[in-house]
């Protein structure tokens, strides 16, 4: 997120400025220009508060080197003045931009954040300290902001939100909500174990699905070259002194004329499709679509789904006070699963239903179809007995252990389906090799 200050002036002449924080200069913009014709104002300047680079002394001090984001050099300079200090340079930084922090930074920072406030330590202690100790630049320039921010009296989830785009949309949600409630020990630990999870998740599903494609992919290259480029080079000697070749060695030899013959085909069908699905998914229409049917996979996708409805319960166990408040947790609990159909099923179809039907909480979700029958059984249950929260914990709990044990065998199995494929087609190029090497020429005839 980036921070931009406007300067406007009012229909009567009276000058006014703003700041509002955006993805982009662009869509920070477009916020502006429609602000502008609402209130009908003009719009004179649009600045964006970006980095500079200072070098000040104290006295006879050895000059000390800094950072400091700002809207103009001016305020640098003014700053720096009021602190009692000698402006040697101050310059505008030319490559400012900062990578994302690294997410075990910041599972590490919300983890030990809830250990220090379960020690009642103050959280205005607890950053300084983590301000201090981080080595990640981008995550402790953030948290100086923040800090600073928070002590102006300055709100806590807006200020938080501000910086999603370092912490992620969900966690910089929960961040700024715990500031706000009485159990921020709880939702720091809740946010903990749901960041845990989510990267353990991953680190799973790429074993399980993106390593192999990768690796079936890389194999099926380096057949392509071998067929293509390699073998025709040794067997078409063979022809050249006119010398029958067996049947495997002949086909093989017919699919590598069959490429060289039509490289520009080959590489289309190799690399349009996945380009294309590549952007496709990126659109909203394209994640949505990908999202449902990714549920549907086989062995994958139920292990995918337990998953989302354990994402769903803990989040939902974390942030829910009673069923007056439970449009809110639930909505939350929707967007961090992190799928766009499962979130839309919850927000088009069991939010709706709560609030204009006044439907409850288990026949709102099964409306939904994206909860599966032991869940729904559970949060039935739950809901006559009044210890809906209790259930949801017990359900993500569940589920966790559930899906936790069935990724390792899933992932064991598919590393022993890569290995057997692999086996094949090495088998399959010696089985060639093999055939083209008892080739031999004609006895010459007297």
């Amino acid at each position: 997120m980036i921070e931009l200050r406007f300067n406007a002036l009012r229909p009567n002449g009276q000058t006014i400025v703003g700041t509002i924080t955006a993805p982009t200069y662009k869509d920070g913009k477009k916020k502006i220009q429609k602000l502008a014709e609402k209130h009908q104002l003009k719009t004179k300047t649009i600045e964006k508060k970006i980095t500079f680079q200072y070098k000040v002394r104290k006295g006879n001090e050895k000059p000390t080197v800094g950072e400091q984001k700002a809207f103009s050099k001016e305020e640098v300079v003014n700053a720096l003045t009021k602190l009692g200090y000698q402006v040697v340079s101050v310059n505008k930084k030319l490559l400012d931009f900062n990578m994302k922090p690294p997410m075990q930074d910041i599972v590490s920072f919300v983890k030990i954040s809830a250990e220090l406030l379960e020690q009642k330590l103050p959280y205005s202690e607890i950053m300084t300290l983590l301000i201090n100790d981080l080595e990640n630049k981008t995550l402790r320039e953030t948290l100086k902001q923040i800090n600073n921010e928070l002590k102006k009296g300055a709100d806590s989830e807006a200020t938080f939100m501000k910086y999603q785009s370092v912490f992620g949309k969900f966690t910089a949600y929960m961040l700024g909500l715990a500031a706000k409630s009485g159990n921020m020990a709880e939702i720091y630990n809740a946010t903990a174990k749901f960041l845990e999870r989510r990267q353990e998740f991953k680190k799973s599903l790429r074993s399980a699905l993106i390593t192999p494609m990768i690796t079936i992919f890389i194999l099926f290259i380096a057949v392509l070259f071998y067929v293509g480029y390699i073998f025709p080079e040794t067997a078409k000697l063979f022809l050249k002194f006119d010398i029958p070749l067996p049947p495997m060695t002949a086909a093989t030899l017919k699919f590598s004329d069959f490429l060289l013959a039509h490289p520009i085909l080959i590489s289309l069908v190799l690399f349009v499709p996945p380009i294309a699905l590549w952007q496709y998914s990126k659109t909203e229409k394209g994640k949505l679509f990908f999202d449902k049917y990714i549920l549907k996979m086989p062995i994958m996708g139920s292990l995918i789904h337990k998953t989302l409805i354990e994402v769903f319960c803990r989040v939902f166990y974390t942030l829910y006070s009673g069923s007056a408040e439970s449009i809110e947790p639930i909505r939350i609990a929707a967007e961090a699963t992190g799928n766009k159909y499962f979130e839309s099923q919850i927000k088009n179809i069991s939010i709706p239903l709560m609030i204009s039907k006044g439907k409850g909480l288990t026949d709102s979700l099964e409306a939904s179809g994206v909860f599966t029958e032991t869940a729904i059984s559970r949060f039935h249950s739950g809901e006559e007995t009044g210890t809906i929260k209790n259930t949801a914990k017990q359900l993500a709990n569940y589920y966790e252990s559930e899906t936790v044990f069935r990724l390792k065998n899933v992932i064991e199995m598919i590393q022993v389906f890569i290995a057997m494929i692999i086996m094949i087609v090495m088998i399959g190029l010696t089985l060639v090799s093999a055939e083209t090497a008892t080739i031999s020429p004609k006895s010459p005839v007297m």
